[in-house]
């Protein structure tokens, strides 16, 4: 019988150091940002494609391409803010469409080269963010419109 009271304290002591320890990792989380979108720069703002391509893009790729990320409430929270926010750094370094090349027209060719085999071969949207995200899932329809237009686009 002496050994359960030992016990429990044991346990609240160490739910108490967990929930001390989580609530001091919150003052960890890197900083969730969104860069102004500089007027002229961005793809849909200036030479937008068609209204369906568009939504597309919008739905499954700005998110983490562009500077419009909406962060979801789960990306206040350590340890998982550190991913998210590293996640959307990378992708916005590979392809930001807030800072389209449009005075570079070679550079946009291969973007949309990179777009199209990208989409086509399904690593983009990744799965987990598809999942986890409704507007990211494209059908075989919606996949098969944006690789056509990508493609097109680059010649």
């Amino acid at each position: 019988m002496l050994a359960e009271p030992k016990m429990m304290k044991w346990f609240k002591r160490a739910a108490g150091l967990t929930l001390v320890a989580a609530a001091l990792l919150q003052l960890t989380n890197p900083p969730l940002t969104n860069p102004p979108v500089v007027p002229g720069h961005d793809l849909l703002a200036t030479n937008a494609p068609p209204p369906q391509i568009a939504a597309e893009l919008k739905g499954a790729c700005y998110n983490c391409h562009s500077y419009e990320t909406e962060w979801p409430w789960y990306s206040h929270v350590a340890p998982i803010s550190w991913r998210i926010v590293q996640h959307v750094n990378d992708a916005r370094d590979v392809l930001n469409f807030s800072e389209w090349p449009h005075d570079e027209p070679s550079r946009v060719r291969k973007r949309w080269r990179h777009i199209a085999d990208h989409v086509e071969d399904h690593s983009m949207p990744i799965p987990g963010y598809a999942l986890m995200h409704r507007s990211a899932r494209l059908t075989d329809q919606q996949r098969a419109e944006l690789v056509q237009w990508a493609r097109n686009a680059a010649r």
